[in-house]
């Protein structure tokens, strides 16, 4: 059998159905942009966040749609006005909140907001529970026009009575009734929940996205846990409401990792599961001190027209487990062959999960996006190069922790008379209704 070969150098429940998102007028693609939160934790000022932004300017991130700039926790004072309003820290922003957001717009970046569903943010600082329009006013008034919300703090069931829902609500509401007073444009709102209760299921009544994991860390053990994760909810992602899998790390080298920073391989397994699982992509690294192999990761213009494609908002999800049996819940191995459609072809995306270099392979038609009998061209992703046509299978041999990323369009019919008849050919019958046996 013919196989297109390319080299390639370098517990949750079952799947959930997609249920109807909450089209408001926002949110409809991934966010891309950056967060101040693991790269500098509440050590950033306005000097940091205009650094980090003409950063991203200059190193063409900008153009490529890395547009949004998210304050994370601690850009507040530790209490309130006496009127209960939020204060700016007048420490990091001497010059005030909407100075620095209008210089921001200047380069062509939004400013996004942080706060927390209960009495204090995870840091300490003012939660926004019981001030939820109250909150919104002050944001609206700074500049920003997105919410990240977190979940530390709650407060007492007797004085919430609600459940996680009901706390997140709260905020949703103020959001739709705030825009609809003022015949504007709602702001955006990401429910950072970390999927203790599954929000795949019930978060897109009320936002656009949805965290589902615990906070990531900048080393190969932690993606792929959250890999694992996402090859059980990948289906509840599609326009408008879709999974949330936390900050990306290309270029973030924290302290204390237990395998050491990530490999150039791993940052683009990294990068490539969080582009084709159409996650949010906000940057946290040090932009002014980031290598150039980063910032090539983060430039990969073909996984960003897919990440952010007009037309299709649905995620890829796995259709083999690999090395485990389908559908086994694995940390440190998930899923290795998933697939997806897209405007611009079939999407495949392949996951060395192990720590050695790997020949994989696979048959065309396990995709459901495939055409049986067909002929198919192959885009590399990450070499930005055709690669041939594949003839039923593909095989790519990857390093460890590495992935191939491959676009397949199709290029014609198969030739007639090859055998076996059908590249599934335990299900192939004869007109005469006998199986073919191969």
């Amino acid at each position: 059998m013919l196989t297109s070969a390319i080299a390639i150098g370098t517990s949750i429940a079952a799947l959930v159905g997609r249920a109807s998102a909450l089209d408001s007028g926002v949110g409809k693609l991934p966010k891309l942009g950056y967060n101040t939160f693991n790269a500098f934790e509440c050590g950033y000022d306005a000097d940091v966040v205009l650094s980090q932004a003409q950063a991203m300017k200059d190193l063409g991130l900008v153009d490529l749609g890395y547009n949004s700039f998210l304050f994370d926790d601690c850009m507040t004072e530790k209490t309130r006005n006496s009127k209960g309003r939020l204060v700016a820290s007048a420490e990091k922003f001497p010059n005030g909140l909407k100075k620095l957001t209008s210089q921001l717009k200047k380069l062509g970046v939004s400013s996004s907001a942080y706060s927390d569903a209960g009495v204090q943010t995870c840091a300490g600082y003012p939660g926004s529970f019981g001030h939820e329009a109250q909150d919104l006013e002050s944001w609206e008034a700074w500049g920003f026009d997105y919410l990240k919300y977190d979940n530390c703090y709650i407060p007492f069931d007797n004085v919430t009575q609600e459940n996680v829902y009901g706390r997140y609500k709260r905020m949703s509401d103020a959001i739709a009734a705030r825009a609809a007073k003022k015949h504007s444009t709602p702001f955006q709102f990401s429910l950072c929940e970390w999927g203790w209760q599954q929000p795949w299921v019930w978060a897109r009544q009320l936002g656009q996205s949805w965290r589902v994991n615990g906070d990531i860390k900048p080393w190969w053990s932690s993606i792929a846990s959250i890999i694992n994760t996402a090859s059980f909810i990948s289906s509840t992602t599609d326009f408008y409401g879709r999974n949330d899998f936390d900050i990306l790390e290309v270029g973030n080298f924290g302290q204390g990792s237990p395998q050491g920073n990530m490999t150039d391989d791993e940052e683009k397994s990294h990068f490539t599961a969080w582009a084709l699982l159409k996650s949010p992509m906000l940057i946290s690294a040090n932009l002014t001190n980031i290598s150039s192999s980063s910032v090539e990761v983060l430039s990969n213009q073909d996984l960003l027209r897919i990440n952010q494609d007009p037309h299709v908002g649905a995620s890829i999800s796995p259709f083999r487990w690999g090395i485990n049996e389908d559908f086994t819940f694995n940390e440190t191995h998930p899923a290795q062959y998933w697939t997806g459609n897209s405007s611009y072809g079939v999407v495949f995306m392949v996951l060395n999960t192990l720590d050695t270099v790997e020949v994989m392979s696979f048959n065309l038609t396990e995709s459901w996006a495939i055409r049986a009998g067909r002929l198919y061209d192959v885009y590399d992703m990450w070499s930005h190069t055709h690669n041939g046509t594949a003839y039923r299978n593909v095989t790519v041999t990857l390093p460890p922790h590495g992935v191939a990323a491959l676009l397949l369009n199709d290029a014609g019919p198969e030739e007639a008379g090859i055998e076996p008849y059908c590249a599934g050919w335990w299900q192939c019958s004869w007109p005469n209704g006998t199986y073919y046996s191969n």
